[in-house]
């Protein structure tokens, strides 16, 4: 979709696209709110700024949406399709796999939810070395981190969402 189709689809339709970005109710209800956009960048700025408000229950809920970081997200749905182009530096390899599944678990026995990273563009070394740092953050440090990453996510994939017909006039781009 382009930004004309985003500021006029039915609030019904679109709202299931905004929520495959991030299954945030309060944010999907933030962009919403905040048609007709002018440009990209105004969209980006009033998502970024509804972003930064994740609260630990909608980091919670956004998660159940998220394979774990090494698993490919099964599906025909877009966010399947979407976690799967995220994740796809992350090496097959069985050794790299091997550490990610024990990463995976140490983790969520540590923070009792699964290890979220804004994948895009990340080696699985990459990740993987983030994993093992990430699990020396107390809990408040944490909670943080995954905000911020799930905040990333979120403006990714809108971004994807809204270059889908072309970006030919539309400026601005998500900040990471």
């Amino acid at each position: 979709m382009d930004l004309t189709e985003l500021n006029t689809t039915a609030e019904e339709r679109l709202r299931p696209a905004l929520l495959a970005c991030c299954d945030v109710p309060a944010w999907a209800d933030a962009v919403l709110a905040g048609r007709p956009y002018s440009d990209r960048g105004e969209l980006e700025a009033v998502a970024d700024k509804a972003a930064r408000t994740f609260a630990r229950a909608d980091v919670d809920r956004a998660l159940a949406a998220h394979p774990r970081i090494g698993e490919r997200a099964q599906g025909p749905g877009t966010e399947a399709a979407w976690s799967r182009g995220e994740q796809a530096g992350v090496s097959r390899d069985q050794d790299t796999q091997a550490a990610l599944l024990e990463g995976n678990r140490a983790y969520e026995e540590r923070f009792g939810r699964v290890f979220l990273i804004c994948a895009t563009g990340l080696s699985g070394e990459q990740i993987l070395a983030s994993l093992r740092e990430r699990l020396d953050h107390d809990a408040t440090t944490e909670d943080a981190v995954v905000a911020g990453e799930l905040r990333k996510i979120a403006l990714l994939r809108l971004a994807k969402l809204v270059e889908d017909a072309g970006q030919a006039g539309q400026a601005g781009g998500v900040s990471r």
